[in-house]
């Protein structure tokens, strides 16, 4: 054969969708490979984080459901379910009692998690993690957000009627700012943006905010232990009130899941009253260490651990409850920084600063808490639910960092003298 019969080698054994691409030229089959998947992951996982995160006020739906025959009832309490859960986001409910503002924070966090699991497989579905800009991992964050806008604004719509009232406008707008905010933390996190830009933050920074969580989430243990002391100590009160609903067992299954969903409300409400500023169960009513005035009480069986009177003769020995929390956070700062392999000069500033620090970011978690679990329960005197936000952030902020200061201090002290 000659050489003017022989086959382009090149143009043959190189496929076409395999040349190289020309500087410039549009990568158009790409696109529509990563933008397909993306919206549907999140259009996906985004359903499925609704279904998880409403199952418990399913339950306590399908609760009422066996004891309701009628098929008008079944679709009411299927309707006042699933307001449940748009109620769990902060979208407001208008009824015929009065606006409904209470927050169930147990379902808002479990709403939160899947919600952030959901911007997690979406930013899988966007390529974040190999990414070196941080555009793919927003662009998860916003699809699950705007999802999430979706199936809250359907369902504000197929949950309204004439006693039942949810704003559709309002709800889409809450639920895509909750999707956002936690779409994008998951987004975020798998994309390992985190620890890319935890060296740009000051490691004082850093100590104090870490050290200031971890003494307000004790703070709230300690809230939800005095709180489940309490009703424990009430639990002859609690049961007759079990009994006086008449529901029998599946009843009272569905009324102890809408405890549950409110417990993380009532820790905040506990650690506002070992704080000191206390907590209102309705207009002109206080529960505090020092005083007790109250009304009638709603007739919820966890209630039963609401005191009757103030704890006039210990209620200073309270304040020693949020003062070990800023002892223990300012110990676990001492101890971390000593064992870290970081230079030790300037030791001093780099634990007094983070100690300092602790306070008002405690102070900050704990109003913060105090704010979303707080609201509404109908017309009348009802309509104040919950602890103050700014009394709690400022008496925790000051009694969290005095004891967070000294105990840093002693620890750092106590180790130095043992070193020399």
């Amino acid at each position: 054969m000659s050489a003017t019969q022989d086959p382009p080698t090149e143009t043959r054994r190189v496929p076409k969708e395999r040349r190289p691409r020309e500087p410039g030229a549009p990568r158009v089959e790409e696109k529509k490979a990563t933008g397909a998947p993306l919206v549907l992951a999140a259009a996906v996982t985004t359903g499925w984080a609704v279904l998880v995160s409403a199952t418990p006020v399913l339950l306590a739906a399908a609760a009422v459901l066996l004891i309701s025959p009628s098929p008008t009832d079944s679709e009411a309490v299927l309707r006042s379910g699933f307001a449940a859960w748009l109620l769990a986001h902060g979208v407001p409910l208008k009824t015929d009692l009065g606006p409904i503002g209470l927050t169930p924070l147990a379902i808002s966090a479990l709403a939160a998690w899947r919600v952030s699991r959901a911007g997690v497989h979406a930013a899988r579905a966007a390529a974040a993690r190999r990414s070196l800009s941080v555009a793919p991992a927003l662009k998860a964050g916003a699809a699950v957000a705007a999802a999430y806008g979706v199936y809250g604004t359907a369902l504000a719509l197929a949950v309204s009627t004439a006693g039942l009232t949810v704003p559709a406008l309002r709800a889409g707008l809450t639920m895509t700012l909750f999707g956002l905010a936690a779409g994008v933390a998951g987004a975020l996190w798998e994309g390992g943006w985190p620890s890319r830009w935890a060296p740009l933050v000051p490691a004082a920074v850093r100590d104090g905010l870490r050290t200031g969580a971890i003494a307000a989430l004790l703070v709230i243990a300690a809230g939800a232990a005095a709180t489940g002391l309490a009703l424990a100590l009430s639990a002859g009160v609690a049961t007759d009130m079990v009994k006086e609903y008449r529901t029998g067992v599946v009843g009272q299954a569905g009324l102890a899941i809408v405890c549950l969903v409110y417990a993380p409300n009532l820790a905040v409400w506990g650690a506002s009253y070992l704080v000191g500023p206390g907590f209102a169960l309705g207009v002109g009513t206080t529960v505090s260490a020092g005083a007790v005035a109250l009304g009638p009480v709603p007739a919820l069986p966890v209630l039963a651990a609401v005191p009757s009177r103030p704890l006039s003769a210990w209620s200073g020995l309270l304040l020693a409850v949020p003062l070990l929390a800023g002892m223990i956070a300012g110990w676990l700062l001492a101890r971390r920084q000593a064992r870290s392999s970081a230079p030790r000069d300037g030791a001093w500033a780099r634990l007094l600063v983070p100690a300092v620090l602790a306070g008002p970011a405690a102070g900050a978690v704990l109003g913060l808490a105090a704010l979303v679990s707080r609201g509404p329960v109908g017309s009348g005197r009802l309509t104040e639910m919950g602890a103050a936000a700014w009394p709690l952030a400022g008496i925790a902020a000051a009694v969290v960092g005095a004891g967070a200061l000294a105990a840093a201090t002693a620890t750092k002290a106590m180790a130095t003298k043992r070193t020399a």
